[in-house]
C-alpha cells in the first residue's frame, strides 16, 4: 500500500486515498501474513489496485463476502461460526442494496456453507435475533470479516496457504474494479434457500 500511494502520487502511507479502505486493510493483511518468498508476487498486484476508491457499500459487502466465502470452507472449527455469520451478514447486506429479497445465498455462499454444516446452521440461528445497519456492517462487520478470514487461511491446514492469500486478494480486487467501474456482471437472482433475514434495524 505504500508503494501504491507512491504510484498515485500520494503522500508515502499505508492508508492511500487512491484505494478503497477494505481493500487497503485486506492487502497489508494479506502482505503481513503471508511468505518473504510469496511477497514479492504481491508488487504486480499494487497498479490494479490505484484508483479503486468509493462509498457504494457493495463494494464492502463483496470484499468481506469473498473473504469469508474463501476462508469458511478451509478454517479451524472455532472460527467457523463468526466466518459464517459474516457470510449471512453480506449477503443479507448486498440484497438490501440491490432491493432483493432477503433470506437468499449466492452459489458460492451456497458452496461455502454446505460444506460447514453445523457452523452453517448455529449461524442461521443467530441471525435471527441479530439487527444490522449500514453504519455498523462498514465500520464493524465488514472488517471484522476480512481479518478474521485471513487469520482463518494463515492458521489453516492447508498445504498453500500464500496461494489462497493471494488468490483472495486478486478477486476481492476483481470485485471492487467491478463495482467501481460499473462493469458489475454479476447475476441478480439466486435460487432461494431457507436462510431466515436478519432483522431490521429498530425491528
Amino acid at each position: 500500500m505504500e508503494l501504491a500511494s507512491y504510484l498515485a502520487g500520494e503522500r508515502w502511507s499505508d492508508h492511500p486515498a487512491c484505494t478503497h479502505p477494505l481493500l487497503a486493510a485486506l492487502a497489508r493483511l494479506v502482505n503481513d501474513n503471508t511468505s518473504d518468498d510469496n511477497r514479492g508476487r504481491l508488487v504486480g498486484l499494487v497498479p490494479s489496485i490505484i484508483g479503486l476508491s468509493g462509498d457504494d457499500l457493495r463494494i464492502d459487502a463483496r470484499i468481506a463476502l469473498r473473504c469469508a466465502n474463501t476462508a469458511l470452507p478451509v478454517s479451524a472449527a472455532e472460527r467457523q461460526l463468526p466466518l459464517a455469520v459474516s457470510v449471512l451478514a453480506a449477503e443479507e447486506m448486498l440484497a438490501r442494496l440491490d432491493g432483493l429479497p432477503s433470506g437468499r445465498l449466492s452459489e458460492p455462499s451456497q458452496e461455502a456453507m454446505a460444506q460447514v454444516p453445523q457452523a452453517a446452521a448455529q449461524a442461521r440461528k443467530f441471525s435471527r435475533a441479530a439487527r444490522i445497519t449500514e453504519k455498523g456492517f462498514r465500520r464493524y462487520a465488514a472488517p471484522n470479516a476480512v481479518q478474521l478470514s485471513v487469520v482463518g487461511i494463515v492458521q489453516a491446514c492447508i498445504p498453500d496457504p500464500d496461494t489462497l492469500l493471494r488468490e483472495l486478494l486478486t478477486g476481492a480486487i476483481a470485485d471492487s474494479r467491478e463495482l467501481i467501474r460499473g462493469t458489475d456482471t454479476r447475476a441478480t437472482t439466486y435460487p432461494v434457500l431457507d436462510v431466515p433475514a436478519f432483522a431490521e434495524p429498530g425491528a
